[in-house]
């Protein structure tokens, strides 16, 4: 009977180790996890591809006047690698490239930004980005403030696609306390403590976070000073009009009426006017509500000071609240924008056509952001190889002619590490520890390597205190060793070594091991010991993800 038993026990054992190798084995060949996205047969492909055209046009008009060579398209490997960098900030998983590997050549990209942008990774990554633009990265004041309430608010419109004007529109206006209407954290955020009136929003910071945020113009230079350098011209280039101190406290008073009480944001439209002490008078004067610029849009009868100026910020000819956001997502998904900074453009311009031209597509198109990312990334700019065999200088980088080569910001990094550990997608489908784990790692490891706030578009060389972490640090060594991870499980369970130096060539560059570099790791892993071979599994992971290849986004 014992006997029995225990051949019973070694078969259930058996069976369960068959069992786990085939799953890893599936994931490892094909992965049928992954579902088609919706809108892969349901957007309407016509207009946007004409888009993408009329984009192209003017960037390669740019090229040959400026005399410069183009690159070719880039490898699809790449592309795709890019789509997840600039949407999701981490790599794509080896079950989204098994995937993409069963669509028709000519529909990858199509299928790739289709399913990303129904994946809720992509709308809570753009979410953190523009939370950046419109209340920063510090915690605010205390209990007033629920900046991750904002965020996930913010994810859930882009995740809808609620039209981008309609976003700010709603930020502006709305009223409510800061809890059941997370909006309203635009307001609360500015709410400076230990002041003299803690129950408004200072008009001073909220004029300066609307004209970058909004507007993507600096005018906040303005606030203790005329413009005396001539750098800010609130007109246009054949009719300049200088900045003027007041044309920023005139924003600013736009926000006198905005109040804060236990039930929230609201408009007393009784409050006082606003005031101000402008440099060269002797004391505080009435400063009425004026646009700075575009008057035109201003429908000054309105009594609410917020609705009106949300009504001309989002007003269908006003071009820099376009073209702010244009630019914007431009940087995100190439690493900079247009302009640099993306928060200083020129109310006079002059402006690249291309970014006229899908302002003027943006707007036209309800203020379409799914749209925009499409238009970008169908279009031959976005698909452009980085690499050429020839010399590429700065002007190509800033015409477009190359997909111009950045290093990682950090959460790219971070998010890279921690997916490239895990055969699956780490998405708001996986277990919950999977989401807790990689939300801990990655907070821990930014704040160590450095994050790099509102500015994160400005261009920084690496320290050595980040190569360290990426060499040395905790998160690197726990995802690689860690049982609960893809690493070690590769080298056992991958039907041969062939299958697992191509899995971790994908997991880490997204692209498969050219033949000598197949050739060279499949030798390591051979005719070793199981305990030798997952050790080398981990450095040849460790190797890949300290690779120039894999912090750069190329």
């Amino acid at each position: 009977m014992a006997t029995t038993r225990n051949w019973f026990k070694d078969v259930f054992l058996f069976g369960v180790i068959l069992s786990g190798l085939a799953a890893v084995t599936a994931y490892l060949l094909a992965v049928d996890r992954v579902v088609t996205p919706e809108s892969f047969h349901t957007t309407p492909l016509t207009k946007i591809r004409a888009a993408s055209a009329k984009l192209d046009q003017a960037i390669n008009t740019s090229i040959a006047d400026a005399q410069l060579q183009s690159t070719n398209r880039a490898d699809s490997s790449q592309i795709f690698r890019r789509l997840a960098l600039s949407l999701t900030g981490s790599l794509p998983s080896v079950e989204e490239l098994r995937e993409i590997e069963k669509i028709a050549a000519d529909e990858q990209v199509h299928w790739y930004v289709s399913h990303l942008l129904e994946d809720k990774r992509t709308s809570d990554y753009l979410a953190e980005r523009f939370t950046r633009v419109f209340v920063g990265v510090e915690q605010g004041p205390f209990l007033i403030y629920r900046r991750r309430r904002f965020r996930t608010w913010l994810s859930d419109q882009f995740r809808a696609n609620m039209p981008y004007d309609r976003i700010c529109k709603t930020m502006l206006t709305s009223n409510g306390i800061w809890t059941d209407k997370p909006q309203v954290n635009f307001y609360t955020y500015n709410i400076i403590p230990d002041v003299d009136d803690e129950t408004k929003p200072d008009p001073i910071r909220l004029a300066a976070r609307t004209s970058r945020a909004f507007l993507g113009m600096r005018i906040d230079c303005l606030q203790c000073h005329d413009d005396f350098l001539g750098t800010m011209n609130l007109g246009s280039a054949d009719d300049p009009v200088e900045g003027t101190q007041r044309h920023f406290h005139a924003l600013a008073s736009f926000f006198s009426q905005v109040k804060n009480s236990v039930t929230g944001i609201y408009d007393d439209l009784d409050a006082d006017t606003y005031q101000y002490k402008l440099l060269d008078d002797d004391e505080e004067s009435v400063i009425e509500a004026q646009v700075p610029f575009s008057e035109a849009f201003d429908q000054a009868s309105k009594n609410n000071l917020r609705v009106r100026l949300a009504n001309w910020v989002t007003h269908d000819e006003n071009l820099p609240f376009a073209r702010s956001v244009v630019n914007r997502v431009w940087a995100i998904m190439f690493g900079r924008g247009f302009i640099q900074p993306v928060d200083n453009i020129p109310l006079e311009g002059p402006f690249p056509v291309a970014l006229e031209q899908l302002a003027h597509d943006f707007m036209t198109n309800g203020y379409d952001l799914h749209r925009l990312i499409r238009v970008i990334a169908y279009s031959e700019a976005f698909q452009r190889s980085s690499t050429a065999d020839f010399e590429i200088l700065s002007a190509h980088n800033s015409h477009f002619a190359v997909f111009p080569i950045l290093r990682l910001r950090p959460e790219q990094v971070a998010g890279s590490i921690i997916q490239s550990t895990s055969l699956t997608t780490i998405d708001a489908t996986s277990h919950i520890i999977s989401q807790l784990t990689k939300f801990g790692q990655e907070t821990d490891f930014v704040d160590r390597f450095g994050d790099l706030g509102e500015d994160e578009f400005n261009e920084k060389s690496e320290t050595i205190t980040q190569r360290l972490l990426l060499m040395n640090g905790k998160m690197v060594r726990e995802r690689l060793k860690s049982q609960l991870n893809s690493v070690t499980r590769i080298a056992d369970l991958s039907p041969n070594m062939e299958t697992a130096v191509e899995t971790i060539y994908l997991a880490t560059l997204s692209r498969k091991p050219t033949t000598e570099e197949s050739e060279f790791f499949v030798s390591q892993l051979t005719d070793v010991s199981s305990g030798q071979r997952k050790r080398k599994v981990v450095d040849i992971y460790w190797s890949l993800i300290n690779s120039v290849e894999f912090v750069w986004n190329h």
